[in-house]
């Protein structure tokens, strides 16, 4: 006779978790490290700006160590260019040039990332992303220039992500033909994460270019990164 009339049945996962759970691709962690940097900035600080921050620049403030891009290969974008770092894989999106035809008045979805690199294990990323400058600021004008936004101080609430710590935050001023155009570049993370931030604006339309890399790659990767973000020139 059984000595236990009512065992109780175990139901196994074993054969549940490859259906239920995927592999995690080098995709999804491209993704998912890019989301929680830069999609984060645009999107989530407007609900939670960061308290008492001093985005600031220091008046003797060092120079950034940034490395000579000019042999990289240098990617156009619409309105845009940023330069890529040697072995970096495109994973912008293609333009899908039948969307937004449809008989039935569908319209085009944006893309996330106007452009989108990533190394080749998919740990460290550099994109850029384009959003109109109304729905990161309510303004009945058309912003022409990053200072429309804001102060340094007041426009890292846009595009730091709160309760990120700020390393470091400057003005930086290009000259271009009909004078010059204001670049806001930031330097934050946390725990895990460290990335480097170009925003300027040009014609209602905010270009921001992010580099981001776990905080155990940026001591030997970072100044090609931060290299990378500060590329970003607007056309």
């Amino acid at each position: 006779p059984n000595p236990n009339p009512n065992p109780k049945t175990h139901k196994s996962t074993t054969t549940l978790i490859p259906s239920l759970v995927p592999a995690i691709s080098k995709r999804h962690l491209v993704f998912k490290t890019t989301s929680l940097i830069i999609s984060t900035s645009l999107i989530a600080t407007l609900q939670y700006p960061i308290p008492n921050c001093s985005a600031e620049p220091s008046p003797k403030a060092a120079p950034l160590a940034i490395e000579n891009t000019k042999s990289w290969f240098q990617y156009y974008g619409s309105g845009f260019s940023i330069r890529v770092p040697p072995e970096f894989q495109d994973l912008t999106e293609p333009e899908d040039y039948d969307a937004g035809r449809s008989l039935y008045g569908d319209k085009a979805k944006p893309k996330m990332f106007a452009a989108r690199f990533a190394s080749p294990d998919g740990s460290e990323i550099v994109n850029v992303l384009i959003r109109p400058t109304n729905q990161l600021k309510i303004t009945f004008l058309e912003a022409q220039d990053i200072t429309d936004l804001g102060s340094l101080k007041e426009a890292a609430r846009i595009f730091v992500p709160g309760g990120a710590n700020i390393y470091t935050a400057r003005k930086i001023k290009i000259k271009e033909e009909e004078g010059f155009r204001t670049y806001y570049f930031y330097e934050f993370g946390d725990d895990e994460q460290h990335a480097a931030l170009v925003a300027a604006v040009n014609g209602g339309k905010a270009f921001v270019s992010g580099a981001t890399a776990p905080q155990s790659k940026w001591d030997s990767d970072g100044v090609k990164l931060r290299s990378a973000a500060i590329s970003l020139v607007v056309l």
